[in-house]
């Protein structure tokens, strides 16, 4: 009536006032960690099997960082999307 919109009132606010985003394709935590955790525990096997081979246990503790570090990657792009916004963004380009 006033020429408003209302469908911004609809919306759900978290008690910090940001609007609290309701798309049904946003993967959750839980899903991308297990997404990521069988990529996590062939790492982790790594080290396990490097060291049950007698291999300076410096060896599996350098090599540990690196695997933690790629899984939570991993689970990043699971979670927030970057997989997902990548393929999106290439589907409205070609479509303009």
């Amino acid at each position: 009536m006033d020429g408003t919109d209302d469908s911004a009132a609809d919306a759900t606010v978290d008690p910090a006032g940001a609007p609290i985003p309701d798309d049904d394709d946003e993967v959750s935590r839980k899903q991308a960690a297990l997404f990521i955790s069988p990529f996590l525990a062939l790492g982790l096997a790594d080290v396990v099997l490097l060291l049950g081979w007698g291999l300076d246990p410096l060896w599996g503790f350098m090599i540990l960082p690196p695997i933690l570090f790629i899984s939570f990657l991993g689970w990043i792009a699971f979670k927030y999307g970057f997989v997902g916004d990548r393929t999106d963004d290439e589907d409205e380009a070609v479509v303009e």
